[in-house]
């Protein structure tokens, strides 16, 4: 008659430790995908930065690394829970018969959904907040822009080409009785030598009627007369009209604050040539 076998004993505290192990290997392999992912959904954005700061025209969006970045973010998600799933799992396996959460790691295994709850998190921020609708919002701003200028500029704009828009201030000109003076295009003549530029014209205007009490009141103002306005575009590829600032030019020539309208009627101008 044969001995009766020996119970089978529970698993050892290092298939416990063996099994934690595992699961805080993938937890970092989770957060290695989850920090590459937002580093390459956001490539693309560093790539448009690098071009302005060149100079060079931006191409619209970056789809591509944004969506590759989110993939990768999901990736981490997914590897995150499943993996605290699994550990469960393999603790109940080594010791049948007894609940799984009883000896794995409650510690490691909320570890393991939290950074899955934050990865999930991020991915969306990023579709949302970081996509082609974010640069599309940069195209639309309406106030002066800050590229280390102060407020004797100001820059409107528009809603047009820079032809289109040149024409539109050239017909308010016409409309007005005022003279345009002279058209330069500084794209135009760069392109001449064989350098490129964006389109980027000036128009230089004004009325000897309205100019001239400047003049008297005080003779430096002519160093700015007649009024300018520079029609350009960006390396986004929208389109501005830039003058100087009338509270600036009263200032920086000292008169009267009477004659200010005079300076003024340039605002309207670029107003309507934009709009």
């Amino acid at each position: 008659m044969s001995a009766p076998s020996e119970p089978k004993s529970g698993a050892g505290l290092s298939d416990y430790l063996a099994a934690e192990r595992t699961l805080l290997a993938w937890i970092r392999t989770g957060l290695t995908l989850m920090g590459f992912g937002f580093v390459v959904a956001r490539f693309g954005l560093f790539l448009q930065q690098l071009r302005a700061v060149q100079g060079v025209p931006l191409v619209p969006g970056y789809g591509l690394s944004l969506w590759f970045g989110v993939a990768l973010i999901g990736a981490s998600v997914m590897v995150n829970l499943l993996a605290g799933r699994h550990h469960v799992h393999v603790v109940r396996a080594i010791n049948p018969g007894q609940n799984g959460q009883q000896h794995s790691s409650i510690l490691a295994v909320s570890l393991a959904l939290f950074i899955g709850m934050v990865g999930l998190a991020m991915a969306v921020y990023l579709v949302s907040a970081g996509g082609p609708a974010y640069l599309q919002s940069e195209y639309k701003m309406e106030s002066s822009m800050t590229l280390g200028r102060d407020s004797a500029i100001i820059d409107v704009s528009s809603n047009h080409s820079v032809d289109e828009t040149v024409q539109r201030l050239k017909n308010i000109l016409e409309s007005k009785g005022i003279a345009l003076f002279a058209l330069i295009d500084h794209s135009g003549e760069a392109e001449k030598i064989g350098m490129k530029m964006p389109p980027t014209k000036l128009l230089i205007f004004g009325s000897p009627k309205a100019g001239t009490p400047l003049m008297l009141a005080t003779p430096s103002i002519a160093i700015d007369l007649p009024l300018k306005t520079l029609v350009w575009q960006d390396t986004h590829g929208k389109v501005w009209l830039s003058y100087n600032s009338p509270e600036y030019l009263i200032k920086r020539h000292g008169l009267p604050e009477n004659l200010l309208p005079t300076l003024a009627a340039v605002k309207m101008l670029a107003a309507g040539a934009g709009e």
